[in-house]
């Protein structure tokens, strides 16, 4: 059973008490992403949590690290555009330690000059790595073709322009405005104790109450086309068509959707395009959800001289399936297997954790396993059809990485 409880400071701490494990997941969620920076401070959050793993005024980088790897626990970090996370999976005999180290991490973070040089000449790698993969590259560009100048359609890890002018002062101000309590979710699953309860409300107490909340500007959709050339041995499309926000009421359906479309090896993309005519070796399709918004996408890669062919067969693909949509046997199987994803997501305690964190930071509310399959089985055939007509016969946003700058005639 999940609980949640609200500290004064508008903190919220989510718990599951599962007594059958020895381990313990611990995560501090943090409510901003590259979606809430301006365009001059665009990839402060992801260097945020770079920094707050160099250094503490008691622990260095390196005693940090040390300490986890000495208890046999895990630790580590992510960005995205809505949210921030700083999680550990330790057994649960070393619980104390390990909220100890991430509260050092969170509060005491010295940001240490030196350290600040060093780490922005890692994200500049960073940068740099994702550059030369096209396959990841390409959706940051889509992105960037559906939301235009909106902070949405800003790459998570900002670019070295923006990275370069960061100072202390700057990364003190932004988590002043940000790391504080309505902001910040401790999501905690295992075999819990009322000792570490105690101990996580006693320690996130001190989180500083939230000042005035700035109002995000809503996003709109634009099918626009963002094209960058580079000597590659593939070309790399994506398309984007508007999706849905998270907790839309529809959601499911649209999963449901997504799975026929491309979320599988029996999707109509894998079967008509890798399987039956060979065009490529990955294509696949994924929806993203937001506070506001959402995404679906669909990518493949293949060789230059085959991009038409894929192209068309992509177009081809998405307009039988918003024309003819799906039959009462797909449905039935895309329920089921919609299930056996949730279910077996759900096998490990830092799945939990992660879902009760984002449950408890984006939506407030947190459904049990039986009340999803409830709404899974509501799913209705109309419903999945209509989605299917309505979003995917909307022109697309195109983002591509080729040796020239054209795109298929077909989305133009």
């Amino acid at each position: 059973m999940v609980k949640t409880i609200k500290l004064d400071n508008g903190v919220r701490i989510v718990s599951e008490h599962i007594p059958s494990v020895r381990s313990i997941s611990i995560g501090i969620w943090v409510g901003t992403g590259s979606r809430f920076e301006e365009e001059n401070e665009n990839g402060i959050s992801h260097f945020i949590e770079h920094m707050l793993f160099k250094g503490t005024k008691t622990r260095s980088a390196a005693d940090i690290a040390e300490e986890f790897d000495r208890i046999g626990g895990q630790v580590n970090a992510f960005t995205s555009k809505e949210y921030t996370c700083y999680y550990a999976k330790v057994l649960d005999t070393h619980s104390k330690v390990a909220v100890d180290v991430l509260s050092d991490m969170f509060f005491h973070s010295v940001f240490a000059e030196d350290e600040l040089v060093k780490e922005k000449n890692v994200v500049f790698e960073e940068i740099k790595m994702v550059d030369d993969t096209p396959d990841d590259i390409v959706h940051d560009l889509l992105s960037e073709a559906s939301y235009g100048n909106h902070s949405l359609g800003y790459p998570i890890l900002g670019t070295v322009q923006t990275l370069s002018e960061f100072k202390e002062s700057h990364l003190r101000d932004y988590m002043n405005q940000y790391y504080t309590g309505d902001y910040v979710v401790i999501s905690v699953a295992g075999n819990l104790t009322d000792d570490l309860m105690e101990q996580l409300t006693n320690t996130f107490a001190k989180v500083k109450k939230t000042p005035n909340k700035p109002i995000l500007n809503d996003p709109t959709f634009s099918p626009n086309h963002v094209v960058r050339q580079k000597d590659t041995e593939q070309a790399h499309i994506c398309l984007g068509y508007p999706g849905l926000p998270i907790g839309h009421d529809d959601v499911y359906s649209l999963i449901v959707l997504n799975n026929y479309l491309g979320g599988s090896m029996s999707s109509r993309l894998f079967q008509e395009i890798r399987e039956k005519r060979g065009l490529c070796y990955s294509v696949f399709s994924y929806h993203s959800s937001y506070c506001d918004s959402g995404l679906l996408t669909v990518y493949a890669g293949t060789g230059h001289q085959q991009l038409n062919d894929l192209a068309e067969a992509i177009q081809f693909t998405i307009s039988e399936l918003a024309e003819k949509g799906l039959s009462e046997q797909e449905l039935k199987y895309g329920k089921e297997q919609l299930k056996g994803n949730i279910m077996l997501s759900l096998e490990s305690t830092n799945s939990r954790m992660s879902r009760n964190g984002k449950n408890e930071l984006l939506l407030k509310q947190h459904r049990s396993l039986d009340e999803m399959i409830k709404e899974i089985d509501r799913v209705e055939l109309n419903t999945v059809n209509q989605l299917a007509s309505t979003i995917l016969t909307k022109k697309p946003s195109v983002s591509l990485i080729q040796q020239n700058e054209s795109i298929p005639n077909i989305f133009q």
